[in-house]
């Protein structure tokens, strides 16, 4: 696995304390050679500024939002968009997301999906997936 696709809202949108433990999850994933980027199905435009800035920042690679790129999860092209821009295949990328309609699509469109449902569980997957180390 060479490529982290994660939403925004429901994930990433949390509690201080875990967008702190995600940006330094991204960082340790990064140093592993990971392609990183947040899949959202916002419209875009100037409400979906607190998105961009993970972009902004550095902490992901791409910040990939549905209104902008025509095509929202669960439809394959979105996720293909996703792999395209990270320049990955499908089969190499993970998406993170909690919506379970969209993790079977992922699933079904040939990319490793992950339910999110806490940090805790999650991050147990991650670092198994791509073999990072660290507490996060």
């Amino acid at each position: 696995m060479r490529g982290l696709i994660v939403d925004y809202v429901g994930v990433l949108d949390g509690s201080e304390e875990d967008q702190r433990r995600w940006r330094n999850l991204f960082a340790a994933a990064k140093q592993n050679g990971v392609a990183t980027a947040i899949l959202s199905n916002d419209p875009g435009g100037p409400g979906a500024e607190p998105i961009r800035e993970w972009e902004y920042r550095g902490i992901v690679d791409a910040v990939l939002l549905s209104g902008e790129i025509g095509a929202e999860k669960p439809d394959e092209r979105a996720m293909s968009i996703a792999a395209d821009t990270l320049e990955l295949p499908m089969r190499d990328c993970v998406l993170i997301d909690d919506s379970i309609v969209n993790v079977r699509a992922a699933v079904e469109a040939g990319l490793v999906g992950v339910l999110y449902q806490s940090f805790d569980r999650t991050v147990v997957e991650i670092v198994g997936l791509f073999d990072i180390e660290g507490e996060f």
